[in-house]
């Protein structure tokens, strides 16, 4: 019998206008004593930027058991000679009951308590390009009903603060997204909404 899922996650993304491919590419999965999400833009829009960003998530779903600086390591290693990318990267530790978030660029994460706590990650500036770069791992609680919701700079600042988002299931976050989003977009755009159940 499979392991509940302590994890709901939904997801939306929309490319630029004009382009077939959308410069952003996300991972997630769930393992019995962990989870990892992460979200990687290409700098620029279309093909390039999306081979950029895929070579990163291909390379986070080999190592996803590293720690997040081995991870970001490895990703710059891919990244000499390519586009360069801007990246996210949420793990959580059911174990230890505690999250590790890193941004380099704007990925930006927002947490959200079940008592409405609102906090803003705030990203590091800069992007990965295969060169070695600083970078800080934040570190905190992680708590049941805890929401997390991970974006590319495709959405505003503005827009997440007008979501409802406590008490909402992940879906109905990521819809809200989905209507306010129906034209053409002038970035790529990823949203991914997770919430500790």
């Amino acid at each position: 019998m499979e392991d509940q899922k302590r994890v709901e996650v939904s997801v939306f993304q929309k490319p630029k206008k004009g382009n077939y491919y959308c410069g952003d590419s996300y991972f997630y999965l769930e393992t019995n004593h962990t989870f990892i999400c992460a979200l990687a833009d290409g700098l620029g829009s279309g093909e390039f930027a999306k081979e950029s960003s895929q070579l990163v998530v291909e390379t986070i779903k080999k190592y996803y058991k590293e720690p997040i600086k081995q991870i970001l390591r490895r990703c710059n290693e891919q990244l000499l000679g390519k586009r360069g990318v801007v990246l996210g990267i949420l793990q959580m530790d059911f174990e230890s009951d505690e999250y590790y978030y890193t941004s380099i660029g704007k990925i930006s994460l927002i947490t959200v308590t079940e008592d409405s706590i609102k906090t803003r990650n705030i990203p590091q500036a800069g992007y990965l390009t295969g060169y070695e770069r600083p970078y800080k791992i934040v570190r905190n609680k992680l708590k049941s009903g805890m929401t997390f919701v991970l974006f590319s700079d495709g959405v505003t600042s503005e827009d997440i603060s007008s979501m409802p988002i406590v008490g909402e299931d992940m879906e109905s976050i990521t819809n809200s997204f989905a209507e306010l989003y129906t034209g053409d977009l002038e970035d790529d755009t990823t949203i991914i909404a997770m919430k500790v159940t």
